[in-house]
């Protein structure tokens, strides 16, 4: 006889249990991606926001199109902000993108 007897290999263990293997690899990446990315953009987020409120008449700024200048003025939404001799434009604080330079404090 040429066909040899072949053994059914038996189970290695039932599928119980294979929530939490399957839920704990989840867990693990989405903590990674709270830690590795959206913690990080988050602190960012809130030091611009701090910056941008803590602008001041005199400081250098940058803003989102390159445009370089000092403050001239300071209304709630929007700054003045010089950037040639005589030229002044009117910014909206968000799109500032960079505190170059901050103004000396005003003597008293």
């Amino acid at each position: 006889m040429l066909i040899s007897t072949a053994y059914a290999q038996s189970a290695g263990g039932a599928a119980g249990g294979g929530l939490l293997e399957m839920l704990l690899p989840l867990a693990l990446i989405m903590l990674i991606f709270y830690f590795l990315l959206i913690r990080p953009q988050q602190k960012r987020l809130k030091e611009h926001r701090n910056l941008i409120a803590a602008i001041r008449r005199g400081d250098t700024v940058v803003t989102s199109g390159g445009l370089i200048g000092k403050v001239t003025k300071v209304a709630d939404d929007e700054l003045q902000v010089e950037v040639s001799e005589g030229v002044r434009l009117r910014v909206v604080r968000g799109t500032i993108a960079e505190v170059r330079g901050k103004a000396e404090p005003a003597e008293s």
